[in-house]
């Protein structure tokens, strides 16, 4: 069973749709092994992001995954990386697919409701960024 990464984003969690979101995960046959509720420091931010550093839109992302709390959640299943990364859709929500998270929740490039681990190896590092093993069931 693959794990892999997922955030809810602070614009999701704001318009009150962790539940409709997570509906979505288990409902398309991924577990989750591990949830909590959280606001990123802008360090935290910093860090998790710091691929994007030299990207222009990096200062941007991390005030707005500052600006209010986040759910972070690993989620467990059957090529749970490349599951996810279908049920969220496109990064820019107007090229989502009809039915995905983003096309339903998101409002923008920017505030795009979720994040989620673009490989294994991403998984298992995003994972651990935000989870002990005590905290995976």
């Amino acid at each position: 069973m693959e794990k892999t990464l997922s955030i809810i984003k602070p614009d999701a969690v704001a318009k009150g749709v962790i539940g409709k979101i997570i509906d979505r995960f288990e409902s398309n046959g991924l577990r989750i092994a591990g949830m909590k509720k959280l606001q990123l420091s802008t360090q935290q931010a910093e860090e998790f992001y710091a691929i994007h550093k030299e990207r222009p839109f990096y200062a941007d992302l991390v005030k707005f995954m500052t600006s209010g709390p986040v759910v972070v959640m690993v989620l467990e299943g059957e090529n749970a990386v490349k599951k996810n990364r279908e049920l969220m859709g496109a990064t820019n929500p107007k090229e989502a697919d009809k039915g995905t998270i983003r096309a339903d929740f998101a409002e923008s490039i920017e505030a795009n409701a979720v994040h989620g681990s673009d490989s294994l190896e991403n998984a298992k590092n995003e994972v651990a960024f935000f989870f002990d093993g005590r905290e995976i069931l």
